[in-house]
């Protein structure tokens, strides 16, 4: 291109009067072609800057380019909210702000950019969560004026309190559904997701001493939506199984620079129509089920991919309380029919296993045509295992970090491993003194008696009823309020893996 260019620039060059009385004139015919010949030169080299993009971000699939690291996107308008300093009366510029994030979302218009300032976003009425329905950026951590840009200092939350357990039923944090353009930007930036003051927790200090909280903790056990467990709770409010964000888009997706803290149904679990996700650099603590899952919603294979990279992923717990029910607990899911590339992440105390690759497409064609990867991740203290296979007899098989090169089922498999001595001693710094020991010293038991002899088995089973027993269970810890002050210790508390320093932006 720039041969062809260079001869074309010759030619016309040529064709230019060389008659000294024309000096003044050629000059400037020179000054013009090579003005010309530049804009054609950057015309050309952006073409080529497009196709190469989109070359590396699903060109498979006819998906355009996710928003750019640390870029905040232009948008078709930029709208202002701000909690302390708004009113839904004003117009959302940046002198007249906003107050409600749920507002601000509706009034968008598709492509918008929406700059939030510090504070807690509890939706229209305050009913709990934030509905999207729209392709738009949402971008937390804004001072009250706009000035300055930090989400670690200025936080900006959704954080409901128990009342909302009434209200924001099967919505998550962030309910997201969007779908029809697969180039289209969903963008969630510098956002603080919390569920600790919403939650059931049994209270600390219960009748029954052995569901007492750990020393030093803020609560005791997470009360699921699931099987019970019969003690006085704090909140009052039976807890609500929806995730910190929960949807189903198609189109570019980017989530980073967040906290999702105490979700009692997952940190993000959403579908995939068709599209090159992009989440990194969050903190996941205390999650329930699982920290991340995304699934596709695709028939064809590489229609839908998720990168998750360079997230910190702490303290994932089982479904249920009850010890001996070992379902979930997972960080990251690789779920049927995603293209998943994880790299970078620090997983470590999850309730089963880092990662789950248990899901395979019964279509062995598209099972084939799936690319799965794992590496340089840091993993320590999961219970079960670093990464839960199909053991093809029904169970799960557990492999850890240093066996990740014999998986068939990851691409790339390099560079993964537990964390050494020096760097668990480092890294602990960064992490709620009192949880981690708790978990580390976490201890239970299930005990099941059936007598079929006793008189009321014997009456029950006389009248073709079935026979009942008794079951007792005991955990010292599960899914407790992790301290919202304490994870934002975990920005940076080790270069290049997980969660790193906000960019100033």
């Amino acid at each position: 291109m720039k041969k062809l260019i260079a001869i074309l620039i010759l030619a016309l060059a040529v064709q230019v009067p060389a008659h000294a009385q024309l000096g003044g004139l050629l000059n400037k015919a020179k000054d013009a072609v090579k003005k010309e010949t530049q804009k054609a030169v950057d015309k050309a080299e952006e073409k080529l800057d497009r196709t190469a993009s989109a070359g590396t971000s699903g060109a498979a699939s006819g998906s355009g380019k996710a928003v750019a690291k640390g870029e905040i996107p232009k948008g078709t308008k930029t709208i202002y909210v701000s909690a302390n300093k708004g009113s839904n009366r004003n117009d959302g510029s940046k002198s007249s702000p906003l107050k409600d994030l749920q507002r601000a979302v509706d009034d968008a218009p598709e492509g918008a950019v929406i700059l939030v300032a510090q504070g807690n976003y509890l939706g229209k009425l305050d009913a709990g969560y934030i509905s999207i329905k729209k392709y738009i950026s949402i971008v937390g951590g804004y001072s009250d004026d706009f000035s300055e840009r930090d989400p670690l200092k200025y936080r900006t939350m959704i954080q409901p309190g128990s009342a909302a357990g009434g209200t924001n039923a099967n919505y998550g944090l962030l309910d997201i559904y969007v779908r029809g353009k697969r180039t289209g930007v969903i963008l969630i930036d510098g956002m603080i997701l919390d569920k600790g003051q919403m939650n059931k927790y049994v209270i600390p200090n219960p009748p029954n001493p052995k569901f007492k909280a750990p020393e030093g903790l803020e609560s005791s056990l997470l009360n699921p939506p699931g099987k019970q467990i019969n003690q006085p709770s704090m909140n009052g409010i039976t807890t609500v199984s929806n995730q910190l964000i929960h949807g189903d888009v198609e189109g570019q997706v980017t989530i980073r620079n967040c906290v999702f803290l105490n979700g009692s149904h997952f940190g993000i679990q959403m579908g995939n129509i068709g599209g090159n996700w992009n989440i990194y650099n969050n903190v996941f603590l205390a999650s329930r089920m699982a920290a991340c899952e995304v699934r596709s919603m695709n028939k064809t294979p590489g229609e839908a991919a998720v990168e998750f990279h360079n997230n910190t992923v702490l303290f994932t717990w089982r479904r249920d309380w009850v010890p001996s029910d070992k379902d979930m607990g997972y960080g990251f899911r690789y779920m049927t029919g995603i293209n998943a590339d994880v790299y970078n992440n620090i997983i470590g105390c999850s309730d089963f296993s880092a990662l789950d690759r248990t899901y395979v497409d019964a279509d062995k064609s598209k099972e084939a045509a799936r690319k799965t990867s794992a590496w340089d991740n840091l993993f320590f203290g999961n219970i079960e295992a670093d990464l839960a296979m199909p053991s093809g007899g029904g169970k799960f098989l557990r492999v850890f970090a240093k066996s990740f090169e014999d998986v068939d089922q990851l691409v790339k498999y390099e560079g993964n491993r537990e964390m050494t001595d020096a760097e668990v001693k480092t890294f602990s710094k960064a992490v709620d003194d009192a949880y981690l020991k708790a978990f580390l010293n976490m201890e239970g038991s299930s005990v099941s008696t059936h007598n079929p002899n006793s008189s009321e088995n014997i009456f029950r089973s006389a009248l073709g009823m079935n026979m009942r027993g008794t079951e007792s269970n005991y955990t010292s810890m599960y899914g407790n309020i992790y301290p919202l002050e304490k994870a934002f210790d975990l920005f940076g508390a080790m270069p290049k893996y997980g969660a790193q320093m906000i960019e100033q932006i």
